[in-house]
């Protein structure tokens, strides 16, 4: 999946015939679009969380290298931060899709969708950079260099902490109580 392109658009491009057909029919064409918003959000939330998942096992790969040279002091962390990429990986990959309940007072409307399609794309920036540090971690391991773990361990906690309390933030900003 490009990361840069627009995924509504694309999905909305991609639409077969009798999908432009239907969605042209009164009372349909709406509901087709908010259906398409959040498959598009879902798609998004998907690659996210195949990214947070595949550097979490990265995670896993670098708590056994340290624990094969017996650097027994930064395990501990190590766990901490695997239990925490495993708790955002799963919030990810469980969000809300944007559907809002007949009787809910707050209803979900286009604008929300589309601002949780854009915050969620906003996301994608955020766990390139902590892969980034958790690949950059794990090559210094395989060249044999153990200094500074504590350090750098703390940094990628830290990335991982950001991007929980920023995906916290997600449901206000659907709902439009924050920007």
């Amino acid at each position: 999946m490009s990361e840069n392109k627009d995924v509504y658009a694309q999905a909305k491009s991609q639409m077969r015939l009798s999908e432009k057909i239907a969605a042209a029919l009164p009372g349909f064409r709406g509901y087709k679009e908010k259906e398409l918003r959040r498959e598009s959000d879902k798609l998004i939330r998907t690659h996210l969380s195949l990214k947070l998942s595949k550097a979490k096992d990265n995670v896993r790969s670098i708590s056994q290298k340290i624990a094969d040279k017996r650097y027994l002091d930064v395990l501990t962390d190590v766990d901490r931060l695997v239990a925490k990429m495993d708790r955002i990986t799963e919030k990810v990959n469980h969000a809300s899709y944007g559907y809002s309940g007949f009787f809910d007072i707050v209803k979900i409307k286009e604008d929300n969708l589309d601002r949780m399609i854009a915050f969620d794309n906003q996301l994608v920036e955020s766990v390139n950079v902590l892969v980034a540090e958790v690949d950059g971690l794990k090559a210094q391991l395989l060249g044999g260099d153990y200094t500074n773990l504590k350090a750098k361990i703390q940094t990628v906690t830290d990335k991982v902490e950001l991007l929980e309390d920023a995906f916290d933030k997600r449901q206000e900003v659907i709902v439009g109580v924050t920007a």
